[in-house]
């Protein structure tokens, strides 16, 4: 029987993985927010480090993106896979147990996230535009940053997660139901603690049993029936966070089917977490936008032709960030000029998603003025406070709808580079559990 059912589970892409977690885990110190985020807030990395300095942690086996630029970034490549042979040589770890996991955030918002951490078989996953694969990308992939990610992964014995799939489950029969089979069952946790730097709190439970297995492999199949197009093509899963990583992942695989001449190796999996499209705790949060090296008035009179917008003044930031979290298509400005910081509210007539229209234009923008560059940032403070320092031009942009977000993939192909986030950058997927990754 459960031979059968993990068969069925593979033909879906998942697969039951051996799980690594550290004995006497101390959440606080062990776990750190995805690599990706903080991108221009060097103060939060360096009090990471602090609370991580001289324990074991996951901050010493990933790399940070703040540091990619670095000029010793391959030194900290080096101590990253040293460290890694350290922690599987020193029995940092507790015996690895094949088990998925039953995951409760209650982030630092008091929203409570449940999750599902599995492995997934690369092989159902692309990230190319337009694909039918059983895993699609949610938004336009970088080609450039998969190379610096592969260099981290290539021959990397372990791998640790904070890609987060999303499942389109109105009826929340699977992450859900899961925890509630798991929460009845009076299971202990495999951990429980509070995250680092307002990241909340989060408690895991082993999912393992036959009943639990054959229940999942049961929910997947509903979910992919209710989720296949009349010509046969599934879409069971929308890459909501980690889309790069999770590219830098099949990349790596690729490469190494084709270097090893095999079909399976635990390379052709890539741990990841499930969320429910449709969780009460899982809010879609707009990526912001700063531009440095630009001048503001420039810029929005530029974007205000283009699309054929009006301006209203605000006289804070608050009242800007309100005004645009509560409309469906504006966009907020705000740079400082002749030591005045302006707020500005662009509202336009756009009726579909907003980021389709405005990263096209910040791309024709950029590419007219390459002295300019742009980052992404996750929540709303840290852009306004881009916006204060001279030459810089900080971009709010609206809510994102999530209720036609499966269709909208599926009819459209994938939406813009960095369109959306999954709730604030503290709720981000914290890097916990580990998984040996090459031998």
């Amino acid at each position: 029987m459960y031979t059968l059912t993990m068969k069925k589970i593979q033909e879906l892409g998942i697969h039951i993985p051996h799980i690594l977690l550290p004995k006497n885990i101390d959440v606080s110190s062990w776990s750190v927010i995805a690599c990706d985020q903080y991108t221009q807030n060097q103060e939060y990395w360096n009090k990471a480090a602090h609370i991580a300095e001289n324990k074991p942690s996951t901050l010493h086996i990933i790399l940070p993106e703040v540091y990619l630029s670095d000029k010793n970034k391959q030194e900290r490549i080096s101590a990253i896979r040293t460290t890694m042979r350290t922690y599987l040589k020193n029995g940092i770890f507790e015996p690895a147990k094949q088990e998925c996991m039953y995951i409760e955030r209650k982030t630092a918002y008091n929203r409570l996230r449940h999750g599902l951490l599995v492995a997934l078989d690369l092989e159902t996953y692309e990230w190319k535009p337009f694909s039918k694969a059983l895993v699609r990308a949610t938004e336009a992939t970088i080609v450039e940053r998969i190379p610096p990610r592969m260099e981290i992964r290539r021959g990397a014995p372990l791998e640790t997660p904070h890609i987060m799939l999303l499942v389109n489950d109105p009826q929340k029969i699977l992450v859900e139901k899961i925890g509630s089979m798991i929460k009845e069952s009076n299971k202990a946790p495999a951990y429980s603690g509070t995250l680092m730097l307002n990241g909340g709190e989060i408690t895991g439970w082993p999912v393992s049993q036959p009943q639990e297995i054959a229940y999942l492999e049961q929910a997947l199949n509903t979910i992919a029936e209710q989720n296949t197009d009349t010509n046969g093509d599934t879409f069971l899963f929308a890459v909501g966070d980690g889309n790069h990583s999770l590219a830098t992942a099949k990349s790596i695989w690729e490469e190494y089917k084709k270097q090893n001449n095999t079909s399976d190796s635990p390379v052709r999996y890539a741990l990841v977490e499930i969320v429910n499209i449709f969780d009460s705790g899982l809010t879609f949060e707009p990526i912001h936008r700063a531009l440095f090296s630009t001048n503001g008035s420039r810029l929005v009179t530029y974007l205000k032709e283009k699309l054929s917008a009006q301006c209203e003044v605000k006289n804070s930031p608050e009242a800007l960030s309100q005004a645009i979290h509560n409309s469906k298509a504006d966009f907020g400005f705000i740079f400082t000029e002749h030591d005045t910081t302006q707020y500005i509210q662009l509202k336009t007539d756009i009726t579909d998603l907003a980021v389709s229209h405005l990263q096209p234009l910040l791309d024709e923008y950029l590419s007219a003025h390459p002295d300019s560059s742009i980052d992404y940032i996750h929540g709303t403070q840290d852009t306004c406070q881009l916006g204060t320092q001279q030459d810089t031009v900080a971009i709010l942009l609206p809510p994102v709808a999530k209720d036609s977000f499966f269709t909208t993939i599926n009819t459209r192909g994938p939406l813009p580079r960095k369109s959306f986030s999954m709730g604030e950058a503290d709720e981000k997927r914290f890097y916990l559990e580990c998984r040996t990754l090459f031998e």
